[in-house]
């Protein structure tokens, strides 16, 4: 065979490999998951974008269930960050813990990761805590207005657990709030079934499973007692993702997202989501760009 005839060969060959991979659709770099609530698909979205904007190429995965598949999908390596919890998580490989305020989880967490999963910085303006409540009524006649002033009081009361729209936690998951256990706990459809069930005497306290800026119609009439002991564990959120997967510039781009990020922007961006003004990518979007990420 001429050399001439070889070359237009070898030129048509390499163009039709060319056509191919062009038709095939790119692989990404990097696969951030995502559970079945709004929050989880609204955190993926966010460190996505944000690590998108470093140059990495990253899609979503979204619909993996609840906590133990989106886990079970990170071990596994289908996706390699998931956005979580902190004190959830640490509960999810540590049921036994003590610790609750927000170092002690910190530390905690660290110690009771699987191998080959870490975790980048929490975000500290994010407090994702259940709330205890209680007829504003009864905390003017009693003057109790935290956790710590109830505890004496619980053996006596009946609460009522709520589970908040949207929020990462398992509704059906108790909620243990230290140094106040209640006579009795049943669980109640939504925050206005509790707010109901609190002023017309059926139940004496109330817990929200997330922050009460998710319900905020919900709370006319209702006192949100303070918690600066912890007697509900530390929350915030942050990402978990597996060892390895990211370089030191991009594992810096999620901290600084997780120095921006607070409980109302989430609960805001979040309502608007779960009132069909915005999508979780579109909030995503608009939130990076309000913050320069």
């Amino acid at each position: 065979m001429s050399r001439s005839i070889l070359a237009r060969i070898l030129v048509v060959a390499v163009a039709a490999l060319a056509v191919s991979c062009a038709d095939e659709p790119a692989t990404p770099d990097f696969v951030v998951g995502a559970g079945n609530s709004a929050e989880s698909d609204l955190l993926a979205q966010i460190y996505a974008q944000g690590l998108a904007r470093t140059g990495l190429q990253v899609s979503v995965k979204g619909e993996l269930g609840d906590r133990a598949g989106y886990l079970a999908a990170l071990d596994a390596g289908t996706v390699s960050l998931v956005g979580e919890h902190n004190g959830e998580l640490l509960e999810f490989f540590d049921s036994g813990t003590a610790a609750r305020t927000p170092a002690e989880v910190t530390k905690a967490l660290h110690g009771s990761l699987p191998e080959g999963l870490v975790v980048a910085d929490a975000a500290d303006g994010t407090d994702m805590r259940p709330r205890v409540l209680i007829p504003a009524a009864a905390a003017e006649q009693q003057q109790v207005r935290s956790i710590a002033a109830l505890g004496p009081r619980c053996p006596e009361l009946a609460a009522g657990l709520a589970p908040v729209p949207a929020v990462l936690r398992a509704p059906a998951v108790p909620v243990a709030v230290a140094g106040c256990a209640f006579r009795e706990t049943s669980v109640l459809p939504g925050p206005e079934g509790l707010r109901e069930a609190l002023l017309d005497g059926r139940i004496q306290a109330g817990v929200l499973s997330g922050p009460p800026a998710l319900a905020p119609d919900a709370l006319a009439g209702l006192t949100v007692l303070t918690d600066a002991e912890y007697a509900l564990r530390a929350q915030n959120v942050l990402p978990v993702l597996r060892k390895g997967s990211l370089d030191q510039q991009r594992l810096k781009k999620l901290n600084y997202v997780a120095g921006e990020l607070t409980t109302d922007e989430l609960a805001e961006l979040l309502r608007r989501i779960r009132a069909g003004e915005l999508t979780s990518a579109d909030a995503a979007r608009t939130w990076l760009d309000a913050h320069g990420l």
